[in-house]
């Protein structure tokens, strides 16, 4: 199973209580289904935000169709206010 870096932003790291951690998850739906366990306040911001994957972005695609290459690094990008 590909272990990585998942990095926190704005709110998610507020939410997480801290900036970074390691996983290890095969596709991003399993990462966030990991990480949101028994994190009621990360789910509900992780459900509203958006994410790359070593920089690139995932859009609408569907998370359990998204796999992690060993080494990732999987960036949570609450919505941002302001310019």
């Amino acid at each position: 199973m590909p272990t990585g870096k998942v990095r926190y932003w704005a709110a998610a790291k507020e939410a997480a209580g801290i900036a970074e951690e390691a996983f290890e998850a095969d596709t991003l739906g399993d990462l966030m289904t990991k990480i949101t366990a028994d994190r009621e306040e990360l789910a509900r911001v992780v459900r509203r935000s958006s994410f790359l994957v070593n920089g690139d972005p995932v859009g609408r695609r569907e998370h359990s169709a998204v796999s992690l290459p060993e080494g990732a690094v999987v960036e949570i990008l609450p919505p941002f206010a302001g310019g």
